[in-house]
């Protein structure tokens, strides 16, 4: 017979197990809203069984653990590597968080699993834009520059690159009728990029400039 607590744990499972789905179907990820949610609603009712079937014994545990096992292969599903990168972790840490709410609320630990879901919600929504607020793109750019032919003037360009914390991998010149090309191939963020081009673009010594 189904009692009115183990229907609030179900409950409580789809709700908390929603929050965190919405956030992964908001991004589009392999695992979203209907999978946190089953994933959630599964492992409670795994941890409500197991009380119900070994009691007090030492089985309790062991009915716990091969939820957390069960759960480890579908979290392998959605990791790939993809062009030397590896993609879905996240999804799938979510995916093994959601099966441990699951089992929290079948616990009884109706609290622990609350202030959980709102923990893992503010990592999920708020830590990504600081990510992005952190790092720096970078990139590789390809300069050409055509200029009057002037060994200062060369000496001068590697010197922009240097001056704005660019790093030239590799650089050539060469003569173009009265002009020397110069072309340099630079690592750097894009901002220090973007600074440099400011400064070709307004050099009046500078007759072309392409990157």
């Amino acid at each position: 017979m189904i009692v009115t607590d183990d229907l609030i744990k179900l409950g409580l499972a789809v709700l908390l197990g929603g929050m965190i789905g919405a956030e992964r179907e908001r991004h589009n990820k392999a695992a979203g809203l209907r999978t946190m949610i089953l994933i959630c609603v599964g492992s409670t009712l795994f941890t409500i069984l197991s009380t119900k079937i070994a009691g007090a014994n030492s089985e309790y545990t062991r009915i716990a653990a091969n939820i957390v096992v069960g759960v480890g292969f579908l979290g392998a599903g959605v990791i790939w590597q993809e062009s030397g990168r590896i993609t879905g972790l996240t999804t799938a840490a979510t995916i093994w968080l959601s099966a441990a709410l699951g089992m929290s609320i079948g616990a009884n630990q109706f609290w622990l699993a609350i202030m959980t879901t709102l923990v893992v919600t503010v990592v999920l929504w708020l830590f990504p834009r600081i990510e992005e607020h952190l790092s720096l793109p970078t990139e590789v750019r390809n300069y050409s520059i055509t200029c009057e032919i002037s060994l200062n003037k060369f000496k001068e360009l590697k010197n922009l690159f240097k001056d704005n914390r660019l790093t030239i991998n590799s650089y050539r010149q060469e003569k173009h009728g009265k002009d020397m090309i110069c072309t340099f191939e630079v690592y750097g963020t894009t901002k220090r990029h973007d600074r440099v081009v400011q400064k070709l673009l307004s050099d009046k010594g500078i007759k072309e400039t392409n990157f």
